[in-house]
């Protein structure tokens, strides 16, 4: 039987694991703090930790839960940015993940954002629960004819750019490192970044955070994009210089803005913190935009694809278990290649 500690745990979280866990060689510790230097003791005897996007396993973590035992960290998310891979490899602890859960859901919220940021339905819904009815300053546009940039073309991009294309009718530009030739023939466009950024009416972004992506969006960036572009970001919160976002929305550059990740978000998104001070000046100064719509990392969040998480990190934490291969481990050698 693997003992597993699950940091940053939620209610939804051990309803979804312990409804798919029955049979298995999982025994699980719910725990609710994120994972830390501080918190990493809790794993002590544990053969095994299962983290989420917001736990940090830096280098000083992974020597701290190898002393205590820890074999396996097991990421019930895509993304992998916040685990120190050589650490883990010098520490000899193997580290899975959950490549695909539901891009659907993470794709469809994408489209949720991008119609509600152009047309302003966050602001009329808060406007008619007082009661004021006006249309002024609600004026959006038609998504239908216009340009959308879509930067990273994997499962949930990929999605994305076939919804706008034959859902909308929209001119798709795309950037990656690899092509999609099913994307290009449905008429999708693969151009360089900055002539996406110039093109674009709305630019919405689905790369891995990697040292080369990091601040994607920045100050330079941001003076590229066509006048009043838009930009919705559902992937990684890093992607964006958040100041820098600022500034562009000040001077008119930037035409709005929707994020369901943002670079600073470790210690707000997951709790409610609706009787507290933020301290984040920068979060605080973005939300006091018109054009600016922030949702708390929801993306992800269906009923399917909490099922799809739970199902494949419990199969990880088995084949680990019974010595099988590793079908979804995350290397350094596999990151480099």
């Amino acid at each position: 039987m693997m003992r597993v500690a699950m940091f940053s745990t939620k209610p939804y979280d051990r309803r979804s694991f312990e409804e798919r866990n029955g049979g298995r060689l999982c025994d699980f510790a719910w725990l609710e703090p994120r994972l830390s230097h501080e918190t990493a003791p809790l794993a002590d005897g544990f053969d095994a930790v299962c983290l989420f996007v917001n736990d940090d396993a830096n280098a000083k973590v992974i020597e701290r839960l190898a002393r205590g035992g820890v074999r396996l960290i097991a990421l019930r998310c895509a993304g992998f940015n916040n685990v120190d891979l050589v650490a883990a490899e010098a520490h000899r602890i193997a580290v899975v993940r959950v490549p695909a859960y539901s891009p659907h859901a993470v794709a469809e919220f994408t489209i949720g954002l991008m119609l509600s940021l152009i047309r302003r339905i966050h602001r009329a819904y808060q406007r008619t629960r007082e009661n004021n009815f006006s249309l002024e300053g609600l004026l959006g546009f038609d998504l239908h004819d216009k340009t959308v940039g879509v930067v990273g073309t994997g499962r949930i991009g990929a999605i994305v750019a076939r919804i706008l294309r034959a859902g909308f009718g929209c001119t798709v530009l795309a950037t990656d490192v690899r092509r999609d030739a099913a994307l290009e023939a449905i008429g999708v466009t693969y151009v360089a970044r900055e002539e996406l950024l110039r093109a674009s009416d709305v630019i919405t972004l689905h790369a891995p955070l990697t040292p080369q992506t990091r601040h994607l969006l920045n100050a330079r960036s941001f003076g590229d994009l066509k006048p009043g572009a838009m930009v919705v970001n559902t992937s990684r919160g890093a992607l964006i210089d958040s100041e820098a976002a600022i500034e562009a929305l000040k001077e008119g550059r930037l035409g709005g803005l929707a994020i369901d990740v943002y670079e600073q978000e470790a210690d707000l998104f997951f709790e409610d913190l609706s009787n507290e001070i933020i301290k984040d000046d920068v979060l605080q100064r973005l939300m006091m935009f018109p054009n600016v719509l922030v949702t708390g990392h929801q993306a992800f969040f269906t009923r399917e694809a909490l099922a799809a998480i739970a199902e494949t990190t419990l199969a990880n934490i088995e084949a680990f278990a019974k010595g099988e291969p590793l079908v979804n481990a995350v290397t350094v050698a596999s990151v480099r290649a």
